[in-house]
């Protein structure tokens, strides 16, 4: 199990990338944006719970590795690290969010 306090509270999209490249089951990837958003674009791997459901859905989480949360630009997926880490998931916010990662490393994923 890790504990929240041992992962940092957020990473770059260069961090993630990073991760992913290096051993892909190091973190899991958690997309808390609405369905039409991701059915716009998503991070290859990642798994879709909506904001307005992880209050219900947070056991079905991973405590053995740090969960990568992230949506648009950063703003939602804060908010549910917060209250993820509060239930002692690893949760780490993915800053810039899936906006940046099109911007800075996946230029083929649309913007929007």
């Amino acid at each position: 199990m890790t504990e929240p306090e041992a992962v940092p509270a957020s990473m770059t999209v260069e961090e993630l990338r990073a991760r992913l490249t290096e051993d892909p089951s190091s973190v899991f990837v958690l997309d808390v944006r609405e369905p039409h958003e991701r059915a716009y674009c998503c991070l290859a791997g990642s798994v879709h719970i909506p904001m307005r459901e992880v209050a219900q859905r947070w056991p079905e989480l991973p405590r053995d590795r740090p969960v990568v949360v992230y949506c648009h630009t950063g703003g939602r997926s804060a908010l549910v690290c917060g209250f993820l880490r509060s239930k002692g998931i690893p949760a780490v916010n993915l800053l810039g969010g899936i906006d940046d990662w099109s911007a800075r490393i996946d230029p083929s994923l649309p913007r929007y």
